[in-house]
């Protein structure tokens, strides 16, 4: 384990006090940012080359799990920056000198990257398709220009990763390195999500944005720049583990109602209630399950996509459903903000809409199915015919 399970728990609590407010104005999260940043958790997976503390993607799920308990909008943001130093641990893509220099940064402040990929037209890349925003070469470096969609953090962040293709013949795609707050950025606030509301996803827009040569990661030809849906399998069910912490928000609050709620005409409380009993076992099962699911499929998938992406669906979909039962079994109530649960249903409502999303991810699974058939056929068709075996009395 490389972090300590005591900070991480006091960082939640820290994360959880100041939740509500985040959510009612949907201004970026500081307070919860600034709890993960001096925490260290930020940097938990830079890598021991550089420093760092080395944490794996299992040990990155359990911080998110517990950030996510205490806000998951502020999990998400801190996902990302988790995830990017996790990225140079296992791909060393970013240049040596621009990766330090951010490290040196984030002794002084919270270091927050982030990918910009969605534009209007495209949509998500996860479903195909190339950027619209262009890099054009100038004298010293890069000018970038371009829309991008649900940039998540988009006003705290440091640095944005921008995916565009090149003015270059033949043109190139990679990921450029934009620092924030320069002129020609523009963050359009048009984040008007359900729930996840202190995420600030909004789009954010590129103007003649000019950067230096060495900001840009893994210029590649644009027929290998598709997104790997698969590749990304293991990560994307670590980022669930936003959602399972704040689904284990919900049955808190669901069972501290269930205990503190004591009816005139019953003179004991609810939870005392074979209802309310069955409907905390209900709950359980969901949740508990999902995190069984989650984290033994990180610990023994061995890189293997298909278990890393049914059991994301099916976690999720768990999720989801146990925050619903809580809701549902305490009624009126589990719709006022007061008690919490109203907020946990509606940040839950985002754990599959994440790239790929549930129908991509579906196809995958689909598509895996019916190659294991063929390749079983095409198996059983090579082999030679059975000899028969003549009876003698």
């Amino acid at each position: 384990m490389s972090y300590d399970p005591a900070v991480l728990e006091a960082t939640t609590r820290v994360l959880a006090e100041a939740a509500p407010g985040a959510d009612q104005t949907g201004d970026f999260p500081w307070t919860g940012i600034h709890a993960v940043h001096e925490s260290g958790l930020l940097e938990s997976t830079v890598a021991a080359r550089y420093g760092g503390r080395g944490a794996t993607l299992s040990d990155a799920a359990h911080i998110l799990a517990a950030l996510g308990r205490g806000d998951p909008s502020v999990a998400l943001i801190s996902a990302m920056t988790i995830f990017n130093h996790l990225g140079q641990t296992t791909k060393n893509h970013w240049p040596d000198d621009l990766y330090r220099r951010l490290l040196t940064e984030a002794r002084h402040k919270p270091l927050l990257l982030n990918a910009a990929r969605v534009e209007p037209e495209l949509g998500s890349p996860a479903r195909g398709g190339l950027p619209a925003t262009i890099a054009r070469r100038t004298a010293t470096g890069w000018a970038i220009t371009g829309r991008k969609r649900f940039v998540t953090g988009a006003h705290g962040l440091t640095h944005f990763l921008v995916w565009a293709h090149t003015d270059e013949v033949p043109a190139r795609v990679g990921t450029f390195v934009v620092p924030n707050g320069g002129p020609g950025i523009q963050v359009v606030e048009n984040w008007k999500s359900l729930g996840m509301r202190a995420t600030g996803s909004h789009d954010v827009e590129y103007t003649e944005v000019e950067i230096p040569a060495e900001n840009v990661l893994e210029l590649v030809d644009p027929s290998v720049a598709q997104q790997d849906n698969r590749a990304h399998a293991a990560m994307n069910l670590a980022l669930t583990a936003i959602y399972l912490g704040a689904a284990e928000a919900a049955q808190a609050a669901f069972i501290r109602f269930a205990h503190e709620r004591v009816p005139a005409n019953l003179g004991h409380p609810i939870a005392r209630t074979e209802r309310f009993v069955t409907l905390s076992g209900e709950i359980d099962l969901l949740i508990g399950g999902a995190r069984q699911i989650i984290f033994a499929a990180l610990e023994t998938s061995q890189g293997n996509a298909e278990p890393l992406i049914r059991a994301r669906l099916i976690a999720g979909r768990q999720l989801r459903d146990a925050v619903q039962i809580a809701v549902r079994g305490i009624g009126n109530p589990g719709l006022n903000a007061d008690i919490g649960l109203e907020r946990h249903f509606r940040d839950i409502q985002s754990v599959l809409v994440h790239a790929p999303q549930e129908d991509t991810s579906i196809s995958i699974l689909g598509r895996a199915a019916f190659d294991r058939w063929n390749r079983h056929e095409a198996d059983h068709a090579r082999q030679p015919p059975a000899l028969s075996v003549r009876r003698t009395a």
